[in-house]
């Protein structure tokens, strides 16, 4: 079992958008290998992204709503229905605000094999691939925060209140 250390919020690999997949090698089944170690690693955890451990790959596992698995190069579909409730994220610890996402989530991509993969969810499995694929993006969920949430946790990232992160 490989848990790989989480980059934590200020390191660039989180926000510079990472490379699609192009071989689907031992490399790229290891790399499957080592996120879904990292997130069974530890209790609490819906996902983790490839930039998450410092690697610029479209993939990212997950563990949410009874469903697990990974998705390589993902592209998504969502519902015009809404949900607001609390999120978080691995490289932001401690820290939780209502984030706005939508209800409903389709992710096309392929597996580590290079085999078309279609995931469909609601609730919490629509929001952690939509997280998930928002980090192959370069993008955090307080990226996605408006008005005084959003000012809340801009606050608490400058002031550096979120707790250190488990490895």
């Amino acid at each position: 079992m490989t848990m790989r250390p989480i980059r934590i919020i200020g390191d660039p690999v989180l926000r510079t958008p990472s490379e699609p997949v192009t071989t689907f090698d031992a490399e790229l089944r290891a790399l499957v290998t080592d996120l879904m170690d990292t997130l069974l690693g530890a209790p609490g955890r819906a996902g983790v992204a490839a930039p998450q451990i410092g690697i610029s790959a479209q993939v990212f596992v997950y563990d949410a709503d009874g469903h697990r698995g990974h998705m390589i190069n993902p592209t998504l579909e969502l519902s015009d229905e809404p949900q607001d409730d609390d999120e978080g994220c691995l490289s932001i610890p401690g820290l939780y605000f209502p984030t706005p996402r939508a209800m409903h989530a389709t992710a096309h991509g392929v597996d580590q094999h290079g085999e078309p993969l279609t995931i469909t969810g609601s609730g919490f499995l629509a929001r952690a691939l939509q997280h998930e694929t928002d980090h192959l993006a370069g993008r955090l969920y307080v990226d996605t925060l408006r008005g005084d949430a959003r000012r809340r946790a801009l606050r608490e990232i400058r002031a550096g209140r979120f707790a250190t992160p488990e490895r």
